[in-house]
Formats: structure tokens, sequence, C-alpha cells
């Protein structure tokens, strides 16, 4: 059973998409989900550069549209056994298993962008952080003394750590024991409390969409569960971006359905690096470029 996994925030690489604009279908699709979602896709993932694509506004579209759009050309017509993305990631998921159009996707991750970025720009100070190593207990006893957020359980013994940026420096400056703390470059802290006026915005956005049934198994962020219902699917996505992802528990879940193979879609790299700790001995390919596809495909046809 193949999983095909969305990676979140910070996979975004200036000049991602032009290798991918040489194949007509993917910029075909590139073309329709910028015009749709009013961001020049095409710019933002050609030459804007790094400080410009980590605008939490642009970041976010590029990412969702770039999944879509790599996602459509491994899969053609074939269906995964299972579909999963990391925090905006979910979007992208969504949208390959038919719970919304791709359209409606850039639409609502555009939103979740803007909603996002206004939520940080008006609170205190705030950060992330990776926690890497360390005992997990004590990782988790350090970020509560220090008022921080487990914001993402990655598995494989990472944590990010999110919260003010006061706490975020306290942290760095005194590490939980056997672990590395590595700041992220992100706009504010999110999957915490401080997104929750994000929330309206996208209820709002939401609501004008009519969402159908997951077409794949489609895995939530929020707990790892299966979400066999549209409407479900949509109310766990807005909820999150106040809420910690528990990508630990999704990858968890896949072992439980019996995955065999993983497709992780452009940028790739990122989960299945995770991968390589959490799920040890499936064999994974992350479409980092073009070139990828083939063996993507391979790995589609050999394990649908």
């Amino acid at each position: 059973m193949i999983a095909v996994l969305c990676p979140g925030q910070g996979a975004q690489t200036p000049g991602m998409l032009t290798p991918w604009l040489e194949i007509d279908e993917v910029a075909a699709t590139l073309g329709a989900l910028s015009e749709a979602t009013k961001v020049d896709l095409l710019a933002h993932g050609t030459t804007s550069d790094a400080d410009t694509i980590r605008d939490t506004a642009i970041a976010q579209p590029l990412l969702v549209a770039s999944a879509i759009a790599t996602g459509r050309a491994v899969l053609g017509d074939a269906t995964p056994g299972i579909v999963a993305g990391h925090s905006v990631g979910e979007l992208g998921a969504a949208a390959l298993a038919g719970v919304v159009t791709d359209a409606e996707a850039v639409r609502l991750v555009t939103v979740r962008g803007d909603a996002m970025a206004a939520a940080a720009a008006a609170s205190e100070p705030t950060s992330m952080a990776a926690v890497l190593g360390g005992v997990e207990a004590e990782v988790l006893e350090r970020l509560e003394a220090l008022g921080l957020t487990p914001a993402n359980m990655n598995g494989g013994g990472q944590i990010v750590a999110a919260g003010s940026k006061a706490g975020i420096e306290a942290l760095i400056a005194d590490a939980p024991a056997r672990a590395r703390v590595i700041e992220l470059q992100v706009a504010g802290a999110f999957h915490t409390a401080y997104m929750e006026p994000a929330i309206a915005a996208l209820e709002a956005a939401a609501s004008a969409i009519s969402p159908a049934a997951p077409t794949a198994t489609l895995l939530s962020n929020a707990d790892g569960e299966v979400v066999t219902d549209g409407a479900d699917a949509l109310t766990r996505i807005v909820r999150q971006v106040a809420s910690p992802v528990r990508w630990d528990l999704c990858q968890a879940r896949m072992l439980d359905l019996g995955v065999t193979g993983i497709i992780e879609v452009a940028p790739g790299g990122v989960l299945t690096g995770l991968a390589k700790r959490s799920l040890k001995g499936i064999p994974a390919v992350a479409l980092k470029s073009p070139d990828d596809l083939d063996a993507a495909k391979a790995l589609l046809e050999e394990h649908a």
C-alpha cells in the first residue's frame, strides 16, 4: 500500500519549481492554481529569493500548489492507499484525496497563510525551534517550564517547540540533556494558541466549500486517525492551525494500516527523512525534481 505525503512549511527553496515547469502537465496545473489563488506562484517558485518565499502568505500557497501539481503528475489515474500532509500539507492531501477541488485548496490556503501571518504580527514576538534528540519526557517537561508548546511531534526524536521569542531563546541557551535546539526561520508560533485569531477567517472561507468524502485513506494531523467524512476533514484542517501536529501518530497509523511504500510529493525530502527513522525499511521516493518521477511511478505500480 502506497502512502502519498505532502510536506509542510519550511520545505520550500528558491527556484524549486523551475525544473517542474519543463513538464507541460505540471506547468498547466501550476498556472491554473496561480490564477485561482491570485498569487504569482510561477514567479515565486522560480525567481523569488529565500526571504520572499519564507513569508507565510507566499510559502503556504506555493507549497500546496506544488504538492497538488506534482502529486497529479505521479499519480495519473491511480488512487493512493493513504494520503497525509504535514501541517499546511494537509490541504494538498485533502485535494489529492478528493475532499476539496484543487482550486478550493489553494484558495483556502491563501486565506490560511494571510490569517496566520496576521495573527503572528498581532502577537508578542514568537518563534519556533526544532529539538533534536534528548529524552522525550524531559524535553516536554522543559518546554512546559518555559511556557512553550510542542507544536510538532514529528517522531524519530524530533519535537518542534513554539511560543514566545523569549521562551525559545531560553530553550536554546539551556537545551535539554542530550538534545540540540535549532531555531526555525518562521514568522510566528504556528500550531499554538497564538494562531487562534486565524481560525475565524478560515472558518468563514471553509463555509463556502462543499467537501466530499475522501477517495483514499486520509490521515489527520490532530491524532493520526483516518478521516472518512469530508466535512470532518475540513473542520480538522481549520482547527489545526492552533493545535499541535501529531506526525508521530500519523506515522504510527501508517504502520498499523500496512503501508509498504512512500512517495513524498514536491518539494520532497523532509517527510521521507523522518520516515527513515520512524518507518524503517519501507521504500520511499521523494520528488525533489522531475528526475524522480520515474522512480516514484515504479514504486506506485509495484505497491498499488
